[in-house]
């Protein structure tokens, strides 16, 4: 079987996520996250319609009525809604606030839940989760260097921060709400990317003991071609689900299989380029 030259064009990769990385920093910097409810702290309140909501009219009702920042979605069936209320709303507003759509309204309006959430809570939750973050990297490296060496775990780390933070740079490039879910998503990206990274790793150290006299960025180009074939389908067949999940599964789980989806597709890329190359 003839090698694809990965490395070939290891400069452009590198070129391009270097492009990416800093733009995705900028943003970061500048935009930063579009964080939500469970962050900024304030009030979820779900309500069921007896009939189909219409999500428009509800907006228009809220904003009436002075609920500034309220986002209102669809949740589950056409007659589920869930409406976030920004920080400084307490539970008895909520209450009060589906007061004044069941008077806005014909429809009978049912209330299933109000959660409140206070903005020391989420500040506490974006903490532990940047924490929880660092360790799963920390500890990614030192299992790599473990079970390999040091320098296949330069690498792994390397390319597991490169999803993260192109990750997070498409949230905030595209303004979509970072809630626990799309947390909860980064983490499954650090797993997902890592155990790419693993297979890749572990041939190229086979090829290496066996292919001695191979220059080193042969041998990967070898490596890299043997796993292609694995790679790719596992790849397609996790996107064709997380699409599926993205379109289909409704407002609530949109954010983690977005991330998923982002996540997936630049960690089968930082499998291939970003770890090899750091290690080559």
């Amino acid at each position: 079987m003839n090698a694809i030259p990965f490395m070939k064009w290891r400069w452009l990769a590198v070129a391009l996520s270097a492009i990416a990385m800093l733009a995705a920093i900028a943003s970061l910097s500048l935009r930063q996250l579009n964080w939500g409810l469970d962050f900024t702290g304030g009030t979820l309140v779900e309500v069921e319609y007896s009939d189909s909501a219409d999500l428009s009219a509800i907006r228009a009702t809220l904003d009436q009525e002075g609920y500034v920042g309220a986002v209102v979605v669809s949740f589950g069936t056409d007659r589920d809604v869930l409406v976030r209320l920004a920080d400084g709303y307490s539970d008895q507003q909520g209450a009060l606030m589906v007061d004044k759509l069941r008077a806005a309204t014909d429809m009978s309006i049912e209330l299933r839940r109000i959660e409140f959430v206070g903005p020391q809570v989420g500040a506490e939750l974006r903490d532990d989760g940047g924490i929880a973050m660092l360790t799963a990297l920390g500890l990614v490296m030192l299992y790599v260097a473990f079970r390999f060496q040091i320098k296949f775990a330069l690498g792994a780390v390397i390319a597991l921060a490169h999803d993260v933070v192109f990750t997070l740079g498409f949230f905030s490039l595209t303004g979509l709400e970072f809630d626990l879910t799309v947390l909860a998503a980064l983490l499954a990206v650090v797993g997902y990317s890592l155990n790419d990274t693993i297979v890749v790793s572990d041939r190229i150290r086979e090829n290496l003991r066996k292919v001695r006299r191979a220059d080193p960025s042969e041998v990967i180009d070898i490596s890299l071609t043997e796993t292609l074939g694995r790679t790719l389908v596992t790849s397609l067949t996790t996107l064709l689900v997380l699409a599926a999940l993205a379109l289909f599964g409704g407002e609530m789980i949109f954010g983690f299989a977005v991330a998923l989806l982002v996540g997936v597709a630049v960690g089968t890329y930082s499998s291939i380029y970003v770890a090899a190359t750091t290690l080559l």
